[in-house]
């Protein structure tokens, strides 16, 4: 199953529901990409896909500096796990694939 691709998902955080795109590219097993939200788009550091698993780290600079652990595992063109901000409780985190329209 290949990751790569456009994922809209949602982090139900203790600030209320956090929207962002994640950016995902595969190569022989590399993966690459980023998260993007109205303030920045944050490379991921560290990603690791184990099956169909995949943990990463992300560092938030605005408003305020805050690093990101995402642990999610992917089933078809959805995504669901957890997200872990600073000191905050573990949030949910919840997505689905965006489909690109095809060229008629």
């Amino acid at each position: 199953m290949s990751l790569n691709g456009t994922w809209d998902i949602s982090i139900s955080s203790p600030i209320g529901a956090q929207t962002a795109v994640l950016e995902l590219t595969e190569h022989n097993g590399v993966i690459a990409g980023v998260v993007k939200n109205d303030a920045e788009t944050l490379p991921l550091s560290n990603p690791v896909l184990q099956g169909t698993r995949l943990t990463w780290q992300s560092t938030m600079t605005k408003p305020f500096r805050l690093n990101l652990t995402f642990d999610v595992s992917f089933e078809g063109d959805t995504l669901s796990g957890t997200s872990k901000a600073g000191i905050f409780p573990t949030s949910k985190v919840t997505g689905t694939r965006v489909m690109e329209k095809r060229k008629q």
